[in-house]
């Protein structure tokens, strides 16, 4: 029955219609994206308070009647969203059994600290205890992330190979892994840092077998459409695009000119989004984020 699941969830991964909202804020970003949905930091009192509201306000959108599979191709969980419940049921187990939104799961542990002008991901020593229960519940695919400064090819490198070994881990234990060498958009040589990152990431795609195949989120290039190789790669399930910062408004911008590729934005998603809002309010402004982001990724 898995292997059919499955089969089913890589068909749509790679032809349905729509982007990935980004639900994985870990803790370091938890309060900003708290206090930008409205909720300040003297309304909770600690971590487990703090995570709490978090999971009210991912609930609130997943069960919103306005996320759909008609518009959202998938969502990536942080770990401890997975773990909690939506309506008496697994957050992931949710997202697919009643929504038919395929479920990610972060599976970082964030960053290193920077070397060759790059941050390449902390250990993951229970990366195989996290498959497995990411597998437990049902969920597709997972999302890690590194950062890249300057064009430094020995940073770049760094961060591609790690993605890649760690990649290939993902892919043994039956999940899909969304491979993320975020390049910060505030970098003085993001267009000559991209031309490196994609010969680097083109090279990995190339040693892989036919069984191995990937997801790749990439910053917006500078230049339009600069993914079109990795987007048609034989190894590349699809690419998905992070906002990094940009408004909404930008991100869609950016990404309207990038044949084939769609959006996974967090806060571009949530951008406008109250804990104050009544629900028809709240739903009125997630349905108009979706309505815009959609539409970028579908141009």
């Amino acid at each position: 029955m898995a292997t059919k699941v499955n089969a089913e969830q890589l068909q749509k991964a790679k032809s349905g219609k729509g982007f990935i909202a980004a639900l994985d804020q870990s803790g370091g970003s938890t309060p900003k994206a708290l206090k930008l949905y409205g909720v300040e930091e003297s309304e909770y009192k600690n971590d487990a308070e703090m995570f709490d509201l978090i999971h009210a306000m991912r609930s609130r959108i997943i069960s919103s009647p306005v996320f759909t599979s008609e518009r959202i191709l998938g969502a990536i969980l942080f770990e401890m969203t997975m773990n909690r419940k939506i309506d008496g049921k697994g957050t992931a187990e949710f997202l697919w059994q009643n929504k038919q939104i395929l479920p990610f799961l972060k599976v970082d542990n964030g960053l290193a600290d920077d070397a060759n002008d790059a941050q390449i991901m902390k250990p993951i020593p229970e990366l195989s205890t996290r498959l497995e229960s990411a597998k437990s519940h049902g969920v597709f695919g997972t999302k890690m992330r590194s950062v890249i400064k300057l064009a430094n090819k020995t940073g770049i490198s760094d961060v591609v190979k790690q993605q890649f070994e760690i990649g290939k881990e993902i892919v043994d234990a039956g999940l899909v892994p969304i491979i993320e060498p975020e390049v910060d958009i505030k970098s003085p040589e993001k267009s000559a840092a991209e031309v490196i990152l994609k010969a680097e990431i083109l090279g990995q795609l190339n040693s892989l077998n036919g069984d191995q195949n990937v997801m790749l989120k990439l910053t917006l290039p500078n230049e339009t459409g600069f993914f079109g190789e990795l987007v048609k790669h034989p190894r590349v399930i699809r690419v998905v695009a992070l906002s990094g910062g940009y408004s909404r408004e930008e991100a869609n911008k950016q990404l309207a000119k990038n044949p084939g590729v769609i959006a996974s934005f967090s806060r571009a998603l949530t951008e406008g989004l109250s804990a104050k809002q009544t629900e028809s309010q709240f739903n009125g402004a997630l349905d108009a984020a979706i309505q815009s982001i959609f539409d970028a990724s579908n141009k």
